[in-house]
C-alpha cells in the first residue's frame, strides 16, 4: 500500500516508545521522515529507534518528560541539531488516566495527569511552533487526543479535563499560526489496542466481549497503526488545505 511521503522531514514524535506513538515513529520513518523518538522509558525508546535503522529509516532516541519545560525545549533543539530543521510534531505522550469518582479525587494524580496530558501538549506546542517561525517554510502538528475529548468518562475526571483542553490547545494554535503556513490538527482514538487500554480494561475488571461492542461500531478493537496514517495524513502535504480539525479514529462511537 503506498503511503503519503514525508520524505527528509525532520520530525518529533513524543511518547513514542510503545502503543500509538510507536506505529506512528515506525510509519513516519517508512514515509521517508527523520524521527526524533521522545519518551520516558530510554530501553524501550532506544528500541524503537533500533528497529527503524534496521529497516533503513533515521532516527535518534531523546529522553524527555513532556511536562517539563526544559526537556520540552532541548527535544525540540536536538530534533534540528540533528535533522536541520522541524517540518512536523505529532504530539502523544500521554499518562494512565485516572480512576475515581471527583468526590475522591486524588490530588496527586489528577496533578499529573494534568502535567502530562494537557501542560505537556501546550509545551510541545510552544517549543515546536517558535522553531517553525523561526525557520520560515510552514509546518505541519498534530496533537493525540481522545473521544474523550468530547464524552464524558465516569471515573476520569483528570484525563477527560485534559483531552478536552487538548482540542482547545489545537484550535487556538490553528488560529494563531495559519498566516504562518502552520497546520496544527489533532485526532481523537477511540478504543485502540494499546498497554493503556490494556491496563483499564484489567484495572477496571471489564469484560471485552461486553465492552466492544458498545464502544465500536466494527465490533474490533482499533489498532495502533490505523490512528499512525490518521497522523500521517495529517502531517503529509495531501492534509495542506486542513487545520484546526480533530479527526476522530472511533469506529463510529462518538456516532453513537
Amino acid at each position: 500500500m503506498s503511503i503519503p511521503s514525508l520524505a527528509g522531514k525532520g520530525t518529533i514524535v513524543t511518547g513514542a516508545a510503545m502503543g500509538m506513538g510507536e506505529a506512528t515513529a515506525k510509519l513516519f520513518a517508512r514515509a521517508g521522515a527523520k524521527v526524533l523518538v521522545a519518551d520516558m522509558n530510554v530501553e524501550k525508546g532506544q528500541k524503537v529507534v533500533d528497529e527503524i535503522k534496521k529497516e533503513g529509516g533515521v532516527a535518534i532516541f531523546k529522553k524527555v518528560d513532556v511536562s517539563v519545560s526544559a526537556d520540552v525545549e532541548a527535544m525540540v533543539a536536538t530534533a534540528v541539531k540533528e535533522f536541520g530543521k522541524l517540518d512536523a510534531a505529532v504530539n502523544n505522550a500521554a499518562v494512565i488516566p485516572d480512576n475515581h469518582p471527583i468526590a475522591e479525587m486524588v490530588e496527586a494524580e489528577f496533578d499529573r495527569v494534568i502535567a502530562v496530558d494537557l501542560k505537556g501538549v501546550a509545551l510541545c506546542l510552544k517549543f515546536e511552533i517558535a522553531q517553525m517561525l523561526r525557520q520560515g517554510g510552514g509546518g505541519s502538528i498534530v496533537n493525540i487526543g481522545s473521544v474523550s475529548s468530547f464524552r464524558p468518562q465516569p471515573h476520569n475526571s483528570a484525563y477527560c479535563a485534559a483531552k478536552h483542553g487538548v482540542i482547545g490547545l489545537t484550535r487556538v494554535a490553528a488560529l494563531e499560526n495559519a498566516p504562518s503556513l502552520i497546520r496544527v490538527n489533532a485526532v481523537a482514538p477511540g478504543s485502540i489496542e494499546t498497554p493503556m487500554l490494556r491496563g483499564a480494561i484489567e484495572r477496571n475488571n471489564l469484560n471485552e466481549a461486553d465492552i466492544i461492542p458498545v464502544l465500536s461500531l466494527f465490533n474490533r478493537w482499533g489498532y495502533p497503526e490505523e490512528v499512525a496514517h490518521a497522523s500521517l495524513w495529517l502531517a503529509s502535504d495531501l492534509s495542506s488545505y486542513v487545520t484546526g480539525i480533530t479527526l476522530p479514529v472511533d469506529a463510529g462511537y462518538l456516532n453513537r
